[in-house]
Parts: C-alpha cells; sequence; structure tokens
C-alpha cells in the first residue's frame, strides 16, 4: 500500500466519524463516500447511475460498447445504485446483459419500478423487469409516479416478507406530488423514496426532505441536473476558485455535492452513456462537501453567472 492510498485510509477514517458518512477505499484508491440506508444501516454509495433514456438502445447498438464500460467503471469505483424502470424502453434488457456479460451483479445495487394499474398486471411488468435484468431478488422495487400506489404497495408488502424484493419505495419527478408523497412516507410503510431536486428545482427543502429525515427514509435524488438545464447556465463560465474547498473540479460536481450535503439525501442518480461523464460524476461523492454556509454562497454564484 503506497504513501498516497495510506493516506487516503486514514482520511476514511476521519470522514466515518461523521454521523452520516463513511468512505470506502476501492481498488482504485479512491474514497467513495456513503451513506446508511436507515431502515437497514446498510451503507449505500451516494452516487450512482440513471437509466433514463441513455440506456434504451437496441441489441446490437454501438452505444451498448460504451455502456458497458460505464457499467464496468460505477461497480470498480465503489459505486453500486442502478436505478431503471419499464417506462425506460430497452434500459431494464440492457441492464440486465452486461451486468450479466461481465458478471457484475452482486456488485451492484438493482432498483426498478412498477408503472402500470391492477394486481395482476403490476405482478406480469414486475415479473417481467426481474427476468429482463436477469435477478432472482430485486434490491429496489418502486412504485413509479404513484401509480395505483395502494394496490402495488399491497403486493410489495407480500414480496418483501417472502424475500422477493429487499426494499420497497415510491417515485415522483415534480414537485406537485410532493404532498403525496409526504403523506405516504409518514406512514412509514417504504424504505425508499425517489423525487427531483437539484439548485435548479429545490422546492423539496420547504418539508419534504424534512419529512423523510423525521421518517427514516432513504431518499434517492432524479434530475439532479434539472434536465441538463443547470449546465446551460453555467455555459462557458468558470467555477469559482473557493471550488477547490471542497474539491470540486468541474459542474457537475458542483452540483451533485451540492446535493449530497444535504442530510437527508442517500444517494444522486444522474444518468449517462459516456465513461468520461460517469467518472466526473462519481468525483462528487469523494472528498469534502460543502457545509450549510458554503451551500448557500454555491447557490448565489450560480444566481450570478
Amino acid at each position: 500500500m503506497n504513501r498516497r492510498f495510506a493516506l487516503k485510509t486514514l482520511a476514511a477514517a476521519a470522514l466515518s466519524a461523521h454521523p452520516a458518512f463513511s468512505a470506502t477505499p476501492v481498488r482504485s484508491g479512491t474514497l467513495i463516500l456513503t451513506r446508511p440506508i436507515p431502515r437497514s444501516g446498510e451503507a449505500l454509495p451516494v452516487v450512482g447511475l440513471g437509466t433514463w433514456q441513455t440506456f434504451d438502445v437496441g441489441p446490437k447498438a454501438p452505444e451498448r460498447a460504451e455502456l458497458a464500460e460505464v457499467l464496468q467503471s460505477l461497480a470498480d469505483s465503489g459505486g453500486k445504485v442502478v436505478d431503471s424502470s419499464p417506462m425506460y424502453g430497452e434500459a431494464e434488457r440492457v441492464v440486465g446483459d452486461l451486468t450479466a456479460d461481465a458478471g457484475l451483479r452482486n456488485r451492484l445495487f438493482f432498483a426498478t419500478k412498477v408503472w402500470t394499474s391492477g394486481r395482476e398486471a403490476g405482478i406480469r411488468q414486475m415479473e417481467q423487469s426481474f427476468k429482463l435484468m436477469r435477478v432472482q431478488r430485486m434490491d429496489l422495487m418502486q412504485i413509479h409516479n404513484l401509480l395505483d400506489v395502494d394496490t402495488h404497495t399491497k403486493t410489495l408488502r407480500e414480496w418483501k416478507a417472502a424475500g422477493r424484493v429487499r426494499y420497497i419505495g415510491v417515485t415522483h419527478y415534480h414537485a406537485g406530488a410532493y404532498r403525496d408523497l409526504e403523506r405516504l412516507i409518514k406512514t412509514r410503510e417504504y424504505d425508499f423514496v425517489q423525487f427531483n431536486f437539484s439548485m435548479g428545482e429545490r422546492e423539496a427543502e420547504n418539508g419534504l426532505l424534512s419529512v423523510c429525515a423525521d421518517s427514516g427514509t432513504a431518499v434517492i435524488v432524479n434530475r439532479p441536473f434539472a434536465e441538463s438545464n443547470l449546465f446551460g447556465r453555467v455555459k462557458g463560465k468558470p467555477l469559482p476558485p473557493w471550488a477547490a474547498e471542497i474539491d470540486c473540479t468541474s459542474w457537475a460536481q458542483f452540483f451533485l455535492k451540492w446535493i449530497l450535503a444535504h442530510p437527508a439525501v442517500t444517494c444522486v442518480i444522474p444518468g449517462t452513456r459516456r465513461r468520461a461523464h460517469l467518472e466526473d460524476n462519481l468525483k462528487a461523492g469523494a472528498g469534502r462537501l460543502p457545509d450549510a454556509a458554503l451551500r448557500h454562497r454555491m447557490l448565489e454564484y450560480l444566481q450570478q453567472v
């Protein structure tokens, strides 16, 4: 073990003293921050991978080669969460094929969703997701956009008790659903909730994130770049020099670190099919995160550029 890796290991010990974070050295020597899933204590790396649009490619598409590299790089860097859905076209099948080919299944945390109405239709769709993603047990099954939530909740409670799924959750992608999410989260029936949150979409700070923290519900953040709108706002603009204080070297890391500094957030899932973009995103899950004062400064800077 060289001196650089030894220093990083000591840094991991210091980070792990924080009640919300630990840091795990992986083979590359990178320190990946993790947060515990509140209901189980299982450590989850704070940066994962979304598959909306990016993984919707055909069986002979040339993009599959780079998607295979993306999944391999995620696993090799200590990341785990791969989030998909039946509404994402071929994404579940592509994830299943590529992770099976590379032998990555046991190194990743698979999350997908049920997105239909009716008990039997939901069961059929979830069985299909198991088949496409090539799993016997799903790490996380979520009710997508709250569609027929009461019906699917009953099924998922049964499946969790039977060991078919490890965790269950609910999802949405816009602030209009937050009241419904809060109502459901307060029941404490759901291990996870997934919703949009970013420097451009901050409505979850008005109550939803506090409800998640109070109820012990893990939070997965989607739309971390506000549908790429944040990149449009900073195009051609330099990072502030003080970004180095949080080990930040790109705008993607700037946006992600701001999210990850919120103590209620468990994991963020930016989507990409580019290995370079994935590796940049993962760096947001390493090193220092902003405190409350610096998060406020980051917002002010974004408003000025």
